[in-house]
């Protein structure tokens, strides 16, 4: 990989440069980079005004609209990297499995995953089936500039946990029935989604994404002995099958503390934390050669503006010492957050950062 461009030749010198990407690389950094999990979302005016009367799978296939939702807080937080708005479940949709997102409830599966037949529901992912990805892609690298795009995806575990449990789960018993009893078909799910995972990130760093990051939010139900033997490996397939394009690959979870270490094992150059285990504490457990991204609370923001700060500042003397570090809440914007808030967020790490 050049000074200046991606393997797939869509990143230009500023963006390689940018503080995002220095920090994803544990080099010297401006400022500290900040970006939001959900940022891009119920939150903003106006996003709920453009996503009026419009399905959330049917609005991730309009490459227009998704682009104009990637840059609504780019625009109005002045974040350091935008990430493209999608779903998790976008490539399941997109090879057949006859699913949608209720609202709120999330994710429900009409057939779910329960037997070796089941299987065949999980056909391969081409670029041709995500084609609107591209050219969504395409038209936001044009408007964003010198901020990078993030791509991301479902990891193998969370969309095995959507699949067998047809929806969304509290204890994932059948989940982890399945895990338990048929572990060899539980491979051979993750395995295959695996595949679609790492096909569906390719067709983003090859349209002009800068980095990815695979979300696995329901791993924090399983235990590290469980993690690694029956869930690691799919994680690592992931992360392989990205690795030749040389871009950034981050890591994250809820509940994930126990996993840390183990996360990073799987591939990841950037490990997200969640608000439940301090930085300094994290980059004990993740070891050295990862940089890391969290991890204040999300309630915080519903706080006094100098509990914030005072919060923020908390989240920042902690990840002083590391080599690599991306600011992040340690979970989602929620919907009903100030957007002033965030905004203030960003320039308050921005300030007490600058180098």
């Amino acid at each position: 990989m050049s000074a200046n461009t991606s393997p797939a030749g869509q990143q230009n010198a500023a963006t390689y440069d940018s503080a995002f990407m220095k920090a994803c690389r544990r080099e010297p950094v401006p400022h500290t980079p900040v970006w939001f999990m959900r940022q891009a979302g119920r939150s903003l005016p106006e996003y709920r005004k453009v996503r009026e009367g419009t399905a959330m799978l049917e609005s991730c296939m309009m490459p227009e609209l998704v682009t104009e939702i990637t840059l609504q807080p780019v625009r109005r937080h002045k974040v350091d990297a935008a990430i493209y708005f999608s779903d998790i479940v976008v490539p399941l949709k997109a090879i057949g499995i006859d699913l949608d997102i209720k609202p709120g409830i999330g994710p429900v599966v009409a057939n779910p995953i329960r037997s070796r037949a089941d299987l065949a529901q999980l056909r391969d992912l081409t670029p041709d089936d995500v084609s609107y990805v591209t050219q969504a892609i395409g038209m936001l690298t044009a408007e964003l500039g010198s901020t990078p795009l993030i791509g991301f995806a479902g990891a193998p575990f969370t969309l095995a946990s959507y699949l067998v449990e047809g929806g969304p789960s509290r204890n994932h018993e059948n989940t982890k029935a399945l895990m338990y009893g048929d572990p060899q078909l539980w491979a051979d799910l993750l395995d295959r989604l695996a595949e679609i995972t790492g096909a569906f990130l390719k067709v983003q760093i090859e349209a002009g994404a800068s980095a990815v990051q695979l979300f696995d939010s329901w791993v924090g139900a399983l235990a590290p002995a469980d993690y690694r033997r029956s869930v690691m490996p799919a994680s690592r397939k992931v992360f392989d099958a990205v690795a030749p394009y040389g871009v950034p690959r981050i890591h994250f979870g809820v509940g994930t503390g126990e996993l840390l270490g183990l996360m990073g094992e799987a591939g990841a150059d950037v490990v997200g934390v969640d608000w439940r285990v301090p930085m300094d504490e994290a980059v004990r457990r993740v070891g050295p050669g990862k940089a890391l991204q969290g991890n204040l609370d999300p309630a915080v923001l519903f706080s006094t503006r100098e509990a914030i700060e005072a919060k923020t500042d908390e989240v920042l003397a902690a990840a002083s010492g590391l080599e690599g570090h991306i600011f992040n809440l340690g979970h989602g914007v929620l919907p009903t957050t100030d957007p002033e808030a965030l905004t203030r967020l960003v320039e308050h790490v921005h300030t007490r950062t600058a180098r």
